[in-house]
């Protein structure tokens, strides 16, 4: 059976089961108890389970997530909620240097089985310091596992199989998300992190894509149709380790790619999915990779700007028509 929840519930219902399967899982970060999260995705579990194991910190990223590692290689099963990734960069620190090289630097004898987790990219007109978009940060640190998505299934699935990882998750959300509804399993639901998703099966060209970018994925996919352009559209989940395979695969069958990549062009996603396609499929290929990237800037405020900055339908559905050679 399924029932159709929002992003925040999935999320806290991923918590709360894993909290109470397993008591050394607690949740710590700015605003998740006494007003039961910025987002309201810890909504009740102060009640359930008391402030020893929902506790608010002051507003001190590198501190309380210091306290996590710290926390983490004594046993316990941190997650530790940012308000916003944005400000996650003042835990860089913790998360890089102690984090991620725990298992590397004690020669296998600590592990750091923490889940960092909160709100990455552009939410609208929030300005430059609070619209990063931080997936290809994390992932290109050795030692952490990195995982981005918006279906509320998959959150599910994935919080909870990143809590049970024995390695440091670094897990991306969306602000602007939260209210989406999708049909979640009940019961157990597990989604093994590495895996991506075939969301829409299609011949003509491969459009791959994560976190929010997937719904312009899907509006671009749908318009695409209606002009008998049969898109592929793959939902990565997973940032590292990433399923190449399945990308592939896919090119080998389109043999066209288009990748949506909420972040700047330089060091990218995309940027290590066009060099490992070129690699690994370039025989299959009809037309370069086109990549869709936000601009090569920093937000501005001015509410005009946004489509410009970001990717939109349209941006994708232009870089479609250009591998297909379509354009004038």
């Amino acid at each position: 059976m399924a029932r159709e929840i929002t992003l925040r519930e999935a999320l806290g219902e991923a918590m709360s089961e894993e909290m109470r399967r397993d008591e050394r899982v607690f949740l710590m970060g700015e605003e998740v108890a006494q007003y039961n999260g910025a987002y309201k995705v810890s909504k009740g579990m102060l009640d359930e389970f008391g402030p020893k194991r929902v506790i608010d910190t002051p507003i001190a990223e590198l501190g309380f997530a210091g306290i996590g590692v710290g926390a983490a290689m004594n046993g316990l099963r941190p997650i530790v909620e940012f308000m916003t990734w944005n400000f996650a960069v003042l835990a860089f620190d913790q998360i890089v240097n102690n984090a991620a090289k725990t298992v590397s630097q004690s020669a296998g004898q600590f592990s750091c089985p923490i889940v960092f987790r909160g709100p990455s990219g552009s939410a609208g007109q929030l300005a430059q310091q609070h619209s990063q978009t931080f997936e290809s940060w994390m992932a290109n640190t050795p030692g952490l596992k990195v995982i981005s998505c918006i279906d509320p299934a998959d959150a599910k699935g994935l919080l909870k199989s990143a809590i049970r990882d024995e390695d440091p998750v670094c897990m991306m959300e969306s602000e602007i998300m939260y209210g989406l509804k999708g049909e979640v399993p009940d019961g157990d639901y597990l989604v093994p992190i590495g895996k991506a998703a075939i969301r829409r099966e299609g011949t003509d060209v491969t459009i791959v894509s994560f976190n929010k970018m997937m719904e312009v994925v899907k509006s671009a996919a749908d318009e695409l149709a209606k002009e008998g352009i049969s898109a592929e559209v793959i939902d990565l989940r997973t940032i590292r380790p990433l399923d190449y395979q399945t990308l592939i695969t896919s090119v080998k069958k389109t043999n066209r790619l288009v990748v949506v990549d909420e972040s700047w062009p330089f060091g990218s996603i995309s940027s290590e999915i066009a060099y490992m396609i070129q690699k690994q499929a370039f025989d299959y290929l009809d037309a370069p990779v086109i990549r869709v990237n936000a601009a090569d800037t920093s937000l501005p405020y001015a509410v005009s700007f946004l489509d410009e900055y970001l990717p939109t339908p349209e941006k994708v559905i232009k870089a479609v028509k250009e591998v297909m050679y379509m354009t004038a």
